[in-house]
């Protein structure tokens, strides 16, 4: 199925190299179903496809994915998780931190005190598993240590890098998955220390709304600022 054929059905990944080739393309792509028609992995991968014995799907490939496109994974997207592509990403961490680095921005009293907290351990590693994140940092209420993931992933200063699962006597991996988290700085290093700042947030805000008005003809004004944040 060519991709003509496949976008007029609505389904565009049926591969793992589909769902690659996607986020390269699109730049910014949440995981699941939204405000916003056809703006979803979900939505162009067939059904049965999703969380099937024995079969992977888009849940199984966030990992090989990130790896092999270099592309940022969070919650980005309102609280909810999606992809934002390696090209992409410089920009949409610089408008969602306004222009600020994390210190700066806690010195404005811009940060609470637990998330400073949260990021601070995280930063002195290259990278970590969530439960080894929480452990860290001294965190016993996981829905707390989650909420300020969330914060730090929507502002631009944490990213999802991989996902790691247990696996079973033949080697098959199961489970949901634990996620592993870096700062960017850490994980992609100089480039993108000099690239996250090289804009003022308006001018970052401004290509980024002008890429999803290009991707999205039919999406309402109100939601693409939406997808900004």
């Amino acid at each position: 199925m060519g991709e003509k054929e496949k976008l007029e059905k609505g389904l565009l990944i049926r591969t793992e190299e589909d769902l690659a080739e996607l986020v390269e393309a699109w730049g910014f792509l949440p995981l699941l179903k939204n405000r916003i028609p056809g703006f979803s992995v979900e939505e162009h991968t067939p059904p049965q496809l999703w969380f099937a014995d024995g079969v992977d799907g888009p849940w199984e490939w966030k990992g090989p994915v990130i790896r092999e496109t270099g592309c940022a994974y969070g919650k980005f997207f309102h609280g909810k998780a999606g992809f934002v592509s390696r090209e992409w990403f410089p920009d949409f961490a610089n408008y969602r931190r306004d222009g600020y680095d994390f210190d700066a921005r806690y010195d404005e009293g811009l940060v609470r005190r637990q998330d400073k907290l949260v990021y601070d351990v995280l930063a002195e590693y290259d990278s970590l598993i969530s439960r080894e994140w929480r452990r860290l940092a001294g965190i016993r209420s996981r829905s707390e240590f989650d909420a300020a993931v969330t914060r730090l992933q929507m502002q631009g200063y944490v990213t999802t890098i991989d996902f790691e699962y247990a696996r079973d006597k033949n080697g098959r991996a199961y489970g949901w998955g634990l996620a592993r988290y870096a700062v960017p700085e850490r994980h992609w290093g100089r480039e993108f220390a000099k690239s996250v700042y090289a804009r003022t947030p308006a001018e970052s805000g401004e290509r980024i709304l002008t890429r999803l008005r290009g991707l999205l003809p039919g999406a309402a004004e109100k939601e693409l600022l939406r997808i900004l944040g």
